[in-house]
């Protein structure tokens, strides 16, 4: 009798012992579950939070291309019609139309070391050349301005102060063969175009196009 008693007791003990190791292993595992769970949730909420900050961003670029459309056609009319013009033909500043006409063949770019973003607040935007679009369905608001690259005002787009094409006639070697018509193109002046596209979630955007007239 005394040794079933002993055999019981000692059965007791033992079983309370395992549910005790089984319960510790029960909330290490329901730890790491739920540090598991906390960590796929923080990754989703990431993912979501870097799409949309993309999906932002493409929709700033795109608005970009109506500030490049109409600064294309502004320059457009203004070089053929001249009746977009404040001083009458491209070779002089415009700055309600933010056009500025020469003063360097490089154009307004930032220091070394300073963004485009710190340089269009601090030094183009309140010179009063920047043209400003009506906000967009996005919320996305549209600034251009345009850079004739030329190294002074005034002066024709012939001149070697301009960043312009080379003018194509037969003494540059384009010969006539096969019967086919000799291509004699005059020499044009690139303008470049600067966008800046300010949208939802403080997304700041620049886009520059290369022009030719």
């Amino acid at each position: 009798m005394l040794t079933n008693s002993l055999a019981r007791a000692k059965a007791r003990l033992q079983q309370k012992y395992q549910s005790g190791v089984v319960l510790i292993i029960a909330l290490i595992v329901l730890v790491a579950l739920t540090l598991a769970a906390v960590s796929l949730v923080r990754s989703v909420d990431t993912g979501n939070i870097i799409a949309g900050n993309l999906a932002f961003q493409q929709a700033a670029t795109h608005s970009a291309d109506a500030g490049v459309e109409t600064a294309v056609a502004w320059l457009q009319d203004c070089g053929i019609t001249h009746s977009s013009c404040t001083n009458g033909t491209l070779d002089n500043d415009s700055p309600g139309n933010g056009y500025v006409a020469g003063g360097s063949a490089k154009g307004q770019n930032p220091v070394p070391g300073q963004s485009w973003d710190d340089f269009w607040t601090s030094t183009i935007a309140p010179s009063g050349r920047v043209v400003s679009l009506p906000s967009d369905a996005a919320g996305n608001t549209v600034q251009y301005v345009i850079d004739r690259l030329c190294n002074s005002t005034g002066i024709k787009g012939t001149s070697a102060s301009c960043v312009s094409s080379p003018a194509v006639t037969a003494a540059t070697g384009n010969a006539e063969e096969g019967g086919e018509i000799q291509l004699n193109a005059p020499s044009v002046v690139y303008y470049r175009i600067t966008v800046r596209v300010a949208g939802p979630r403080n997304t700041v955007g620049y886009v520059q196009a290369m022009v030719s007239l």
